[in-house]
C-alpha cells in the first residue's frame, strides 16, 4: 500500500524576489518522510489571489495533503486566509475562539488588540484552528489543506501539532554512495540498476572534486529496508574501485 502523498505551497513576493530564503520546505520535508508522507511537489507563488485559489485548488485535488505557509500575518499583503476561503467557497470572519486566544495573549503583553492584529482573528467557516504555541495566533485547516505560517519558527511548532494527527506510512529510508566518477560513467550503470527496482527512487547529485574532476551522491531511498540494502550493494560493486 503507498504512502499519503502531500504537496507545499509557499506564499510570499519576498521568497521570489530573493529576499527572504525559505527554510520551511527543508523542515517539512523531513519531518514528512521520517512520518512516512510523500512530499510529492512543491510550488511557489506571489502574494496574488488568483495565483493563490487557483494553486490550493489544484493541489487539493492531486495529493491527499497540502501544506501552506506564508500570508496569515496582519498587514494588508497576508491574503491566504481570504484566498483558502474563496478556494472552497466558504465565508471568512473574526471567529470568537480565535479572537480570546489573541485577547488573552495581547492583555498579557500589555499591547492593544488593533484592527490589524484582529486580522488574524478571521477564519473560514467550518475550519479547525491549528495551535500556535510561539505567537498564538493560530492557523488553521480547511478540507485536507493545512494553513500555517511563513516565519520559520511558528511554522515548525504548528506543524509539530498538526502531525501527529497525520496517518503516515512507512517511513522512507535513504542510503547514500558516494562515487568519485563524472555522471557520464555512472548512468549506464545506475540506469540499470535503477530499471531493476522500480520500487525505489535513485537520484545522482554531482559535485566538483578539487582536482577539477567530478563526482557524485547516489541516493537510494525506499520503505523497503532490505530492498534499499540489496540495491546499494550492487551500486558498491558496479562501481568498486
Amino acid at each position: 500500500m503507498s504512502n499519503p502523498t502531500a504537496a507545499m505551497l509557499v506564499i510570499g513576493d519576498e521568497i521570489l524576489s530573493g529576499r527572504t530564503r525559505d527554510a520551511n520546505m527543508y523542515y517539512l520535508a523531513g519531518e514528512l518522510t521520517a512520518a512516512g508522507i510523500d512530499l510529492r511537489e512543491v510550488r511557489v507563488v506571489s502574494d496574488d489571489s488568483a495565483a493563490i485559489i487557483a494553486a490550493v485548488r489544484a493541489l487539493a485535488a492531486a495529493y491527499d495533503h497540502v501544506f501552506t505557509s506564508g500570508g496569515i500575518g496582519p498587514t494588508h499583503d497576508d491574503i491566504t486566509a481570504d484566498c483558502i476561503a474563496a478556494a472552497f467557497g466558504r465565508s471568512i470572519d473574526v471567529r470568537e475562539d480565535a479572537r480570546s486566544l489573541l485577547e488573552a495573549h495581547y492583555r498579557k503583553s500589555a499591547l492593544e488588540l488593533n484592527a490589524a492584529r484582529l486580522r488574524m482573528a478571521r477564519i473560514p467557516e467550518g475550519a479547525g484552528l491549528i495551535d500556535n504555541p510561539v505567537s498564538v495566533a493560530p492557523g488553521f485547516t480547511v478540507e485536507n489543506v493545512y494553513v500555517m505560517a511563513g516565519v520559520p519558527s511558528v511554522f515548525k511548532a504548528m506543524v509539530e501539532s498538526i502531525l501527529p494527527q497525520l496517518t503516515g506510512g512507512a517511513p522512507l529510508i535513504s542510503e547514500t554512495l558516494r562515487i568519485n566518477r563524472g555522471e557520464g560513467d555512472i548512468a549506464g550503470p545506475l540506469g540499470e540498476i535503477a530499471a531493476s527496482y522500480p520500487q525505489l527512487s535513485m537520484g545522482s547529485y554531482p559535485f566538483q572534486l578539487r582536482d577539477g574532476k567530478y563526482g557524485a551522491n547516489v541516493v537510494i531511498r525506499g520503505g523497503d529496508n532490505a530492498l534499499v540494502n540489496e540495491a546499494l550493494a550492487k551500486l558498491r560493486a558496479a562501481f568498486a574501485e
